[in-house]
């Protein structure tokens, strides 16, 4: 803890807050709508939240033009190619990623980004995919892409209770047969794919962002999940160059939903061979000379029609956090993250017990603003996730419970070995709850709250003020009709 705060005092009383104020002004503004009907949200690692401005300028863009299909030539269509061009030049100008050397594709989602570089990544014996533990799922996923190129696929484990990856262990992964590999099958340039989450979006681990260089310097590309990073953390792309970057737009301010992007380094990106074409994609194509020739910029991953009339609200979204900025957003979550873990810590039964048990670092340094926990009864027992999901939805909080899509950060959290994931018995199961039970897991999941851009005091204190209400002292007992679960 650090001296000069006061667990029990409010988040406004610690050092440099009130240099946040802004964000209060703008929560009573442009995002009132969040404290509608006495709601709580603290689900910033599943969506950011939009602003009124936003919406408005949507709303004022479509009944002031006309837009149609980009891959038309009328007057319509090049008003949306120019929006599109423009969104661009702004995800670019954003992230200070130079045109000349990065591009980017815009897609549905992080996952469809990640999906394209999976699918088209020259993967292969002397070209193997590393990745950490803590990945999400949409990254975990690349792996069915290299194996069936019958590359090797090698996991980082994760260290300690602060579930960080040690850089040694990091280093081993990328040495693991690669200078035999590449000798036997005559391919000593070809290069492999490291994937790695920079914050995790279980634990709130902030991996460092030197290991794009240190994989550069063993022969690796580096695809950057920075999904749950980049809402509260600047990504400057002069300083870090990853071949990949993969975003999900809503995650960092709300609106729209349904675009991601790629930005991707033109060099790797030219290196990238796909395995089907769509329109948009080519230049041409026959049918009876059954050939196609790809276009040879970001559109040849932009399958079909874009989504023209929401990619220009990414360019909207991007000047107003800008206005904000990115260093005010990433003040006000750290010191309401340290708040919360130090308060957390307080909470005791009588037994002398803890109420929360924390699940990766316990203090500010080196996180994000996601704390995933589990509540404890008085006798040691975890309450179950879905009690916690139901009281806390009754009550009026929006928070995440379960697995969040990031097996490993979970088995690591919950101490599953590697032994008991693949006994056989598992390989027979019907149901999650099943599963759970051959594990012999005391629940299935954890808690998850997450700060953002629109974060207060406020939000941080009843949500503590809640759990201390309904959990603390509480015995066992309570609920019996619990739904089953139904994935994880």
């Amino acid at each position: 803890m650090r001296p000069d705060s006061i667990p029990h005092a409010s988040p406004t009383s610690l050092p440099g807050y009130a240099a946040t104020g802004r964000i209060d002004e703008l929560r009573a503004t442009e995002y009132r709508h969040l404290d509608a009907g006495g709601q709580v949200y603290l689900d910033y690692a599943g969506s950011g939240v939009a602003a009124q401005a936003q919406v408005r300028a949507h709303h004022d863009r479509l009944l002031a033009g006309l837009y149609s299909n980009p891959h038309s030539e009328n007057p319509t269509s090049a008003a949306a190619s120019s929006l599109v061009e423009s969104a661009r030049r702004a995800v670019l100008d954003f992230f200070r990623a130079d045109p000349a050397e990065y591009a980017v594709v815009f897609t549905p989602n992080a996952s469809g980004a990640c999906r394209l570089v999976g699918e088209a990544y020259d993967f292969g014996r002397a070209a193997p995919l590393v990745l950490t533990w803590d990945n999400h799922n949409s990254v975990n996923g690349i792996r069915e892409y290299a194996r069936s190129a019958r590359a090797s696929v090698r996991y980082v484990p994760l260290s300690g209770p602060e579930l960080r990856v040690t850089e040694s262990d990091l280093v081993a992964a990328f040495g693991a047969g690669r200078g035999s590999l590449a000798r036997r099958w005559g391919r000593p340039g070809r290069r492999g794919l490291f994937a790695y989450p920079a914050q995790s979006n279980f634990s709130g681990v902030q991996h460092p962002l030197g290991w794009v260089e240190l994989a550069h310097q063993q022969g690796y590309d580096v695809l950057l999940d920075a999904a749950a990073f980049a809402p509260t953390n600047r990504l400057d792309l002069s300083v870090v160059r990853p071949d990949f970057v993969c975003l999900s737009w809503y995650k960092l301010f709300g609106y729209p939903t349904g675009v991601g992007a790629l930005l991707a380094r033109r060099t790797a990106l030219a290196r990238l061979r796909r395995p089907w074409f769509a329109g948009g994609t080519v230049r041409a194509v026959s049918v009876q000379g059954d050939w196609h020739r790809p276009m040879e910029d970001e559109s040849a991953f932009e399958d079909g029609t874009l989504n023209f009339l929401s990619i220009p609200d990414v360019e909207v979204g991007l000047r107003w956090l800008d206005s904000i900025g990115v260093d005010l957003v990433h003040s006000r979550v750290g010191l309401l993250t340290e708040w919360l873990l130090e308060r957390l810590a307080t909470l005791r039964h009588d037994t002398g017990g803890p109420l929360v048990q924390v699940y990766g670092p316990t203090t500010g340094a080196g996180r994000g603003g996601t704390v995933t926990f589990n509540l404890r009864h008085p006798d040691g027992t975890l309450v179950d996730e879905r009690l916690v999901a139901r009281e806390a939805a009754a009550a009026g909080f929006s928070l995440r419970t379960g697995c969040f899509c990031n097996p490993g950060a979970g088995e690591g959290a919950f101490g599953i070995s590697r032994r008991s994931t693949r006994q056989r018995l598992l390989a027979s199961v019907d149901t999650i709850d099943t599963y759970l039970a051959a594990l012999r897991l005391p629940t299935g999941g954890a808690v998850r709250v997450s700060f953002g851009l629109a974060s207060t005091a406020t939000d941080a204190e009843r949500f503590v003020a809640f759990a201390q209400s309904t959990y603390l002292n509480r015995g066992v007992g309570a609920g019996s009709a619990l739904p089953p679960r139904l994935r994880c």
